[in-house]
């Protein structure tokens, strides 16, 4: 079996921002000359999301408006109290509290089938990277597993 790992790396513009990456998948599948197995694709983010859905704008807007309805970056969130928290924190800390509680229904990876060196997504099928937090740079690792 052979094992290919990639990374794109890429710096975000807003939040929530759906950023389409289905065609930095696709190349490095077709780089990878793996004709049948699978690719991964993992964010190495817990306010950044992999997910598989339609690239259309309205859909987009609707996508974003879900988003701030399921945790919104008003409400309270006690990760944003920095008076009581003492763990997991930076000199530039910022209140995103409603970023990990998106990316927890989210989640951190998709994996697609590749079956004659295609990566197997449908028609209005699209692989994105979702900014749940705010502009900062992101790395996704895309790792193709096959023969």
């Amino acid at each position: 079996m052979k094992i290919v790992t990639n990374c794109i790396s890429t710096n975000t513009k807003k939040a929530p921002e759906f950023i389409d990456i289905t065609e930095y998948v696709c190349r490095f599948v077709e780089e990878s000359k793996v004709q049948n197995g699978m690719a991964l694709v993992y964010s190495k983010h817990t306010t950044a999301a992999i997910k598989i859905n339609e690239n259309e704008p309205l859909l987009i807007e609707d996508m974003e408006k879900f988003l701030d309805r399921i945790a919104s970056r008003e409400d309270e969130y006690r990760h944003n109290d920095f008076t009581i928290r003492t763990v997991n924190m930076n000199d530039d800390e910022c209140p995103n509290g409603h970023a990990h509680c998106q990316h927890l229904l989210m989640g951190t990876s998709e994996t697609v089938p590749i079956v004659d060196g295609q990566v197997q997504v449908g028609t209005w099928q699209r692989i994105f990277l979702v900014e749940l937090d705010m502009p900062r740079p992101r790395e996704v690792i895309v790792q193709i597993l096959g023969e």
